[in-house]
């Protein structure tokens, strides 16, 4: 497929009409009919505009599909993320009452516990049944960002809940605040958020 297939596919994906592209990008409906017929080339400025408009990257308008997969390295998701507990129960409902919601599934033989939260999967990985798996090596030590709105309205909720050791609310930098809060096997979870420090003082 070449470039000025390319741009009519996302023209019409778009549902657009030649006119209504050639109006949003200030050319004439004659240009985006000679591109679309690669009869001419678009200027780079009108390729960037397209680029912002479909929501794409210049190269999913200017390259073949074949040559932006040499190019870009190996894309990685994001899967779960494990958290190997020693009480299963007590690590539960800590996560319960720090994440105000509560166990989103359970496996009926104590293996695992998932939340979902923000499209996001936390799983907490019982140690007693982990037979099989290597995840018992090291020193438990594992840090979960979270973020929220409000961080002193957090951090009194917390420290209201007492369910772990929390530090004070502690500055890195002007504008990023946070405390730490262990879990029962003393997994840090940090606490970022907005603070203004002069109201809090």
């Amino acid at each position: 497929m070449g470039l000025g297939s390319r741009i009519q596919k996302l023209r019409i994906e778009n549902g657009l009409t030649q006119e209504q592209l050639a109006e949003m990008l200030s050319v004439s409906r004659q240009s985006v009919s000679k591109w679309e017929m690669e009869q001419s080339l678009p200027e780079i400025d009108k390729v960037i505009m397209m680029s912002k408009l479909f929501s794409i990257g210049t190269d999913d308008i200017l390259l073949e599909a074949e040559e932006i997969k040499n190019l870009r390295p190996q894309e990685i998701h994001l899967g779960s993320i494990y958290l190997i507990v020693r009480d299963f129960e007590k690590s539960i409902s800590f996560y319960e009452q720090l994440l105000s919601m509560p166990v989103s599934t359970r496996n009926c033989g104590n293996t695992f516990a998932e939340f979902y939260f923000d499209n996001k999967c936390l799983a907490l990985m019982n140690e007693e049944n982990l037979r099989g798996h290597h995840y018992v090596d090291g020193d438990y030590k594992f840090v979960l960002n979270f973020w929220v709105e409000d961080l002193k309205k957090e951090y009194n909720r917390l420290k209201a809940l007492n369910i772990g050791e929390m530090t004070e609310i502690r500055k890195v930098n002007e504008g990023y605040y946070y405390f730490h809060l262990k879990d029962p096997d003393h997994n840090v979870c940090e606490i970022t958020g907005s603070y203004d420090e002069k109201v809090n003082e």
